[in-house]
């Protein structure tokens, strides 16, 4: 790719991702920069961390929003700042298929899992973290994923496993994963920049 691969940042809470993604992109590392950061909600601390790095942002609410116009809303959003690959970081609204058809193989996710484990519809966060602990599992990971239609159910294309140690707890073990989910993530963007994987990505 001749020029940095453009990503677009969705996010809905406290985008946690933005310093790493951000630091990485001003270091030049891989060759990428954040071309917008797109919040589902008003007043997130995600949406104030990239104010505060001097990131564009928008805020698109989710809520009560018509699946058509939102997606058309976010769209042409995304089309106007020539944003080559979508991110979901913590962004907990369900895109509609309509979007995705617009922009199927463009769009990744992180999630703090191995998936297909404890994944799915409700499946954020601390709940992840919480469902692997109940599990009795003796590993967890990370998993970089193409968005498709069924929720986490997309094609991996990077995992991280990590041991669960005892002591853990959701917040622990959140906290242990957060360099793994950045380094699964980083690889992936790095295929994408380079042009290893081509965009729109069918594998």
């Amino acid at each position: 790719m001749a020029r940095p691969l453009a990503v677009a940042v969705l996010v809905s809470g406290q985008g946690s991702l933005l310093e790493p993604l951000s630091e990485s992109s001003r270091s030049g590392t891989i060759a990428f920069r954040i071309a917008l950061v797109v919040s589902d909600r008003a007043g997130t601390p995600a949406i104030e961390r990239a104010r505060r790095a001097g990131l564009p942002t928008e805020v698109l609410p989710r809520a009560g929003a018509d699946d058509a116009r939102w997606s058309r809303s976010l769209d042409f959003l995304l089309r106007s700042r020539g944003v080559d690959l979508v991110l979901l970081a913590g962004f907990l609204s369900v895109l509609p298929p309509g979007f995705l058809a617009g922009w199927r193989g463009r769009v990744i996710n992180v999630h703090p899992s191995l998936l297909p484990r404890h994944g799915g519809p409700g499946m954020f966060g601390l709940r992840v973290h919480a469902a692997v602990l109940a599990s009795g599992e003796a590993t967890t990971g990370a998993t970089v994923h193409l968005v498709t239609d069924t929720v986490d159910g997309g094609p991996a294309l990077a995992h991280r496993e990590l041991p669960v140690e005892t002591g853990d707890t959701p917040e622990r073990l959140r906290d242990r994963l957060r360099p793994l989910e950045l380094e699964a993530l980083f690889e992936v963007l790095g295929q994408f920049a380079t042009g290893r994987w081509a965009l729109p990505y069918a594998g």
